[in-house]
């Protein structure tokens, strides 16, 4: 597996970044692309460190631009495509639809008619484990690949459209592909509007830790290390047409989030202030991941050493999402 071109989009993010680390870790006579918009979660920072190694090249470019990512793909001929570009955040989705189908069904249609056109070896297209919907507190129950696609935020239903046309130019024009659905992400890099680090974030600098109701909607939680490596396997080694899900079986009610990550900063849970809830919460999610691990996939991360290991980061790096918070508040001027 040497000298392959693999296109990363959406690789300013927080998982197509680290991706971008693993990849060339691991791979290091791979030739990476990196496509993204550089959107106001977009961060090049990330990437100084490989920014002027001759096998990591940024283009910036609009996915949904039909003209200019026909011309890119004409020029490289990429053999593996990973598909990270989205818009992710739940909240923005309910307040402005629009932007997340352009992006994420429309932008996703542009890519997969360039891959059909000049042909790869592999597209794995990175979902969400939200496409299913919501599951109730039966902690015997769990999203499975089989579990019917039933979103229920306009972000969620703009990811399953992608997935249903990810699939259909499969099975209609034969694209070799995956898809991965994973549960939800944290460690470094990640922007601090999410749950983790918003609240690494607000406890380093002493403010008011926001919590939704009642703080019982419970997410499971995959280090994005872990995620990476599920990605690298599927792209390698995962069955052309299959779906598979990613999750770490490391479920945690959002309030049991906020209270771990106060504690292990040795401050008090008087920072904790319950919100108005958010529109159509969903109450659960969960992942069983037995079908990737099948393939030899196993996550590397419990919740506990993750998390301790991600604080740390912050504590470390304040630097990077100080300068982040600063310019969302500014850009909410």
């Amino acid at each position: 597996m040497t000298n392959k071109k693999l296109l990363v989009t959406g690789g300013a993010g927080f998982i197509g970044g680290n991706f971008i680390h693993y990849i060339l870790n691991k791979y290091p006579d791979y030739e990476v692309f990196n496509l993204d918009l550089l959107t106001y979660a977009g961060d090049l920072s990330k990437h100084r460190h490989i920014e002027h190694e001759s096998n990591y090249h940024f283009i910036q470019a609009d996915i949904a631009d039909r003209s200019t990512i026909m011309e890119i793909f004409k020029t490289n001929r990429f053999d593996y495509i990973a598909h990270f570009a989205a818009e992710s955040h739940v909240d923005r989705s309910i307040t402005d639809p629009e932007v997340f189908i352009r992006t994420n069904v429309m932008g996703t249609q542009v890519l997969l008619d360039a891959a059909r056109r000049y042909g790869v070896a592999k597209f794995v297209h990175v979902s969400t484990d939200e496409v299913y919907g919501e599951l109730d507190f039966d902690p015997h129950i769990f999203f499975t690949e089989n579990t019917p696609i039933q979103p229920n935020s306009p972000y969620s239903a703009s990811k399953a459209s992608s997935d249903l046309l990810v699939r259909a130019y499969h099975e209609t024009y034969g694209l070799p592909m995956n898809i991965t659905r994973c549960s939800n992400n944290y460690g470094p890099y990640h922007f601090p509007e999410k749950l983790i680090p918003l609240t690494i974030s607000r406890v380093l600098s002493n403010w008011t830790i926001p919590v939704y109701g009642n703080g019982k909607n419970i997410r499971d939680w995959l280090h994005v290390q872990d995620h990476c490596a599920a990605i690298d396997l599927v792209l390698h080694q995962g069955d052309n047409g299959e779906v598979y899900n990613v999750g770490g079986h490391n479920e945690r009610t959002n309030l049991e989030v906020v209270k771990t990550i106060i504690r292990i900063l040795g401050r008090s849970e008087d920072l904790i202030e319950f919100v108005t809830d958010r529109l159509g919460h969903d109450k659960r999610y969960a992942i069983d991941p037995s079908k990737l691990i099948n393939l030899g996939w196993q996550p590397a991360y419990s919740f506990e050493t993750g998390i301790a290991q991600t604080i740390q980061w912050y504590v470390e790096n304040q630097e990077w999402w100080t300068r982040l918070v600063i310019a969302a508040q500014l850009n909410k001027q």
